[in-house]
């Protein structure tokens, strides 16, 4: 029975502990440089995490495998923006300011229509 149960359950043992101990690494060189959870204490915006990733991916894919500041994986530092950037949005502190695909804006518009219509 408890196999069972713990099958119901988030399977964190999948996540790869080199993962982990690298990302939360980049994380508490973020906690000491900006402070602990410091995004969940003021609005962040998707596109500050998403600059700081493509930074860190293109100095990767440049043959840099650390970043200089921390000494730290560029990859790491890319998860941990994603981590953030998916607490934020949790936690309902992440402004959404990136593009509004072209799908998404044609069904704002047919409800703006709509709504037209109506009054």
């Amino acid at each position: 029975p408890k196999a069972k149960k713990g099958e119901e359950k988030i399977p964190l043992g999948l996540f790869p502990p080199i993962a982990m101990k690298l990302i939360s690494l980049v994380m508490q060189h973020g906690a000491k440089k900006y402070g602990l959870r410091n995004w969940r204490l003021t609005r962040i915006k998707e596109s500050t995490y998403y600059h700081a990733m493509q930074r860190h991916l293109t100095s990767w894919f440049d043959g840099e495998d650390n970043d200089a500041d921390s000494g730290l994986p560029h990859l790491a530092h890319v998860a941990a923006s994603v981590a953030i950037l998916l607490d934020a949005e949790n936690q309902n502190v992440l402004d959404k300011d990136r593009k509004i695909s072209a799908q998404k804006r044609l069904q704002i518009q047919i409800k703006e229509s709509s709504d037209e219509k109506e009054n």
